[in-house]
């Protein structure tokens, strides 16, 4: 419907212009329509006359009233009103949202879906956990987040590459393989000579297990197998990080994430992609010594203040590999790249981008966009859950997904906006009750699914061209709210991708839903009117499409029963 508007009046100002009220080089100005929150105001509103009345030497409303009666006639507009400085408020026909679904039906899948991100490839990185654990809830809502993205941007026309980020390199890499040697040597926590730094949870008992045994596992193809020496560190190091990753896979399998690109950490090492940048950086003359130490100036590029990039003992500060990683992803044609953190890592962003900047090699700023999420609180029967037996001590993400299930999981860790702080009461998202939003929505779908079943039971066949052909039959009031929500998918959809927000497709499913409920409850579907019948059938056929398209973004899935 925005996309209907603006034409009649991109039409409007070119009459305007071509008249001499407006300069004839002018051109069109970025205009927004948007719903107003008043329905009286009107179903949408633009303020194009606003930004056009000092070129046109004149005020606002009386150029509102100028390109009002240079509209070219619609029947989607039942009328237009000029309201306060000169806000041009259109009240639509019924016809006008009774052809939502046409237009859903013709597009199905495909509906909300848009063409602007051009077919650009963009990379999206999430998750990205240090292959030292399980994964834990936070990592949970960071694969709920990016995953969401990644769907979202896809429907709004990007190429989207799915990718994590292995950090394999490093202290905690070294604890880890320490932790499972000191297991196969039949030490345990708090012993006297248990490592201070080891990682506690009963799965380095399993790790160690399975080295001793010799077990084989295969990551991506790649096979490494462990045997019965607890004295080879090297061996220990490589197989608990392949018997990690291989764990966190499968989390990630139950969760149903699944990336395009495994990347990792320590292959920055062996390709010298590391010390390329850093000679790169050096060569641009944005570097200097001091102390023994080599600094970057990140201050000539907007950070707060200079870092060091090579300590005094020749290791690399824990920015570094990150700005070669981020060099990568632009050389693989990432034209945009969005990186999904925790909150706790937002104190390396602007080194990462000004080490980018750094590079001279035409990344834009601002590469990558970050989006960080806040920490997640788990309660159960009032309380707040934070152990697992098996991790030892945080909630793994399994626990939550053998506890409230992967549709529950995913719609509560995405339902609010990133940067806000969640609680996750588990018996909510347990309950079948309208208090429950997946539920709710979920229920939607299958009732919907069921009207389908109970119409056959009764002989009732759906005839869709003789549904289209009476939708205006759908003048009721419920009919008129339910179709407006349908027709809000695809503007829900294209701000989602422009501001990385996918939980607003979650608030918008809970009111699709809560419309649909509304209508239903109104408007007897099977009744013996045949042509009213299929005329609301192919209603409810297309809230369930776009329940479904939905549901699909946030990667829940549509049941037909319940």
């Amino acid at each position: 419907m925005k996309a209907q508007l603006r034409a009649l009046i991109d039409q409007g100002l070119t009459a305007l212009r071509s008249a001499g009220t407006l300069p004839a080089d002018l051109a069109h100005p970025e205009f927004v329509i948007e719903r107003p929150k008043e329905r009286a105001h009107g179903d949408f509103s633009t303020n194009a006359a606003l930004l056009l009345a000092k070129a046109a030497k004149t005020n606002p409303r009386a150029l509102a009233q100028q390109l009002v009666a240079a509209l070219p006639a619609s029947d989607a507009i039942a009328r237009v009103e000029i309201a306060g400085p000169g806000f041009i408020n259109f009240h639509l026909t019924p016809g006008a949202w009774q052809q939502q679904v046409r237009a859903i039906h013709a597009a199905g899948a495909r509906f909300g879906h848009n063409a602007s991100g051009g077919g650009r490839t963009v990379g999206v990185e999430y998750v990205s956990a240090n292959p030292t654990g399980p994964l834990h809830v936070g990592h949970g809502r960071a694969g709920a987040i990016g995953d969401c993205i990644a769907r979202v941007l896809a429907a709004n026309g990007w190429n989207v590459k799915r990718e994590f980020y292995y950090n394999d390199a490093g202290v905690q890499i070294e604890n880890l393989a320490r932790s499972v040697q000191a297991r196969a040597k039949g030490r345990k926590p708090g012993d006297a000579d248990w490592p201070a730094e080891a990682y506690n949870g009963d799965y380095i008992a399993d790790v160690a297990a399975a080295y001793l045994r010799g077990d084989r596992v295969d990551v991506e193809g790649h096979v490494v197998a462990g045997k019965a020496d607890a004295d080879d560190l090297d061996a220990i190091r490589q197989f608990a990080v392949a018997y990690l990753r291989r764990e966190q896979n499968a989390d990630l399998a139950a969760f149903g994430v699944a990336f395009d690109v495994y990347f990792l950490e320590s292959s920055l090492y062996a390709d010298g992609k590391v010390e390329e940048t850093v000679q790169r950086l050096i060569a641009n003359g944005h570097t200097y010594e001091d102390g023994g130490a080599l600094w970057l100036r990140t201050t000539a590029f907007g950070d707060d203040k200079d870092r060091v990039m090579r300590k005094s003992d020749g290791t690399y500060t824990y920015f570094v590999p990150d700005v070669a990683y981020h060099l990568s992803k632009w050389q693989r044609g990432y034209v945009r790249a969005i990186t999904e953190l925790g909150a706790d890592h937002h104190g390396s962003l602007a080194r990462v981008r000004a080490g980018l900047q750094a590079l001279d090699c035409g990344i834009p700023k601002g590469y990558p966009d970050y989006v960080l999420h806040q920490m997640v609180t788990v309660m159960r029967g009032g309380e707040e859950v934070k152990l697992s037996k098996r991790a030892g001590s945080y909630l793994t993400l399994r626990d939550l997904i053998d506890e409230a299930g992967r549709d529950a999981t995913r719609w509560f860790l995405i339902a609010r906006k990133p940067d806000s702080q969640l609680v996750f009461d588990i018996d909510l998202a347990r309950s079948q009750s309208n208090d429950n939003p997946v539920y709710y929505v979920q229920y939607a779908h299958a009732r919907i699914c069921s009207l389908l079943r109970q119409a056959g039971e009764k002989g009732h066949a759906f005839d869709a061209a003789r549904g289209q052909a009476a939708l205006d039959r759908l003048d009721d009031a419920p009919a008129q709210d339910l179709l407006r929500e349908l027709s809000r998918f695809p503007e829900v959809v294209e701000a989602a991708g422009a501001t990385l927000e996918p939980h607003l497709v979650a608030q918008y499913l809970r009111e699709l839903a809560q419309a649909f409920h509304g209508w239903y409850h109104a408007s007897p579907v099977l009744v013996d009117d045949a042509d009213l019948r299929d005329a609301r059938l192919a209603l409810a056929l297309a809230t369930r499409q776009v329940l479904a398209n939905g549901l699909d973004l946030l990667g829940v899935s549509a049941p037909e029963r319940m």
